[in-house]
């Protein structure tokens, strides 16, 4: 099982080039571009990613295709309504995958991957989770809905290669009316940003309308700053994958009572005894 979004690796990686390349000749003294280092990690981390990936989407299949078979739903792939009801529903559920591993310390170990970076590039969007288990269970529903297992898995890649656009400071705002709807470059620097402001906000894959109706949504206004509340400072990649994990098991072990142990690992990150 390949993820379609494999396929577009390569114009990925050609994209990464050219924006380096526009740093070079037309520099902006307001965004930070491209650091060897951080790029390579990136590109690192997006490898693992993958190198794991592909052997669960196996697995992910399988369940997709066992729960397809089980339903008496059955949704035709030829009618523009599905495709309609799938767009909406992958993006829904994509809000609510977001939006929990931000909240769950347990998840956010695995997501706090992608915020590692102090840089907002194309190469950002490489830089992905080596954990990609946790997210499953946020699409189970939708085979349990009649939807074909390779429905999914296109949408999903559609939804990732949309993603990847979204991370530039080369792009300003666009047009009001696809502001307002889409998840755009300036949605989606607030949702990189260390401000307090910009945590924990904007959480949309395609569209950013999930983050108006829960009251998610933020404007960008000050300048991005980058990056975590405490950065990791390493360029190891394996550090970058397990630095939260590590850190949740020494919280664990240092806990006195088995309540502060449980918050530790399913609480809000940043949570501490009071």
């Amino acid at each position: 099982m390949i993820p379609a979004v494999l396929y577009a690796v390569p114009a990925f990686l050609l994209l990464i080039v050219m924006e380096a390349i526009s740093y070079r000749f037309l520099p902006d003294d307001d965004e930070r571009g491209y650091e060897v280092r951080d790029t390579s990690t990136s590109l690192s981390m997006g490898l693992g990613s993958q190198v794991i990936g592909v052997p669960w989407k196996i697995l992910v299949a399988l369940a997709f295709a066992g729960l397809y078979v089980l339903t008496p739903l059955k949704l035709d792939p030829h009618s523009p309504w599905t495709w309609a009801l799938l767009f909406f529903a992958d993006d829904f559920a994509y809000y609510w995958f977001h939006r929990l591993h931000h909240e769950i310390r347990l998840f956010w170990a695995g997501h706090v991957v992608h915020h590692s970076s102090v840089f907002f590039n194309l190469s950002t969007a490489l830089r992905q989770s080596w954990t990609p288990m946790t997210s499953t269970p946020f699409w189970l529903f939708l085979p349990l809905l009649g939807i074909p297992p390779w429905m999914v898995f296109l949408q999903q890649s559609i939804s990732l290669a949309y993603q990847f656009f979204l991370h530039s400071e080369r792009v300003n705002r666009l047009w009001p009316p696809l502001e307002w709807f889409f998840n755009t470059p300036s949605h989606h620097r607030v949702h990189h940003g260390a401000n307090p402001e910009y945590l924990d906000r904007n959480y949309g894959g395609i569209l950013i309308i999930w983050d108006r109706l829960f009251r998610t949504f933020e404007p960008e206004q000050a300048r991005v700053r980058y990056g975590l509340t405490k950065n990791i400072g390493t360029y190891n990649p394996l550090r970058v994958a397990t630095h939260e994990y590590r850190d949740i098991w020494r919280d664990v072990r240092s806990a006195s009572t088995w309540r502060d142990r449980l918050r530790f690992v399913f609480g809000r990150p940043g949570w501490q005894p009071s």
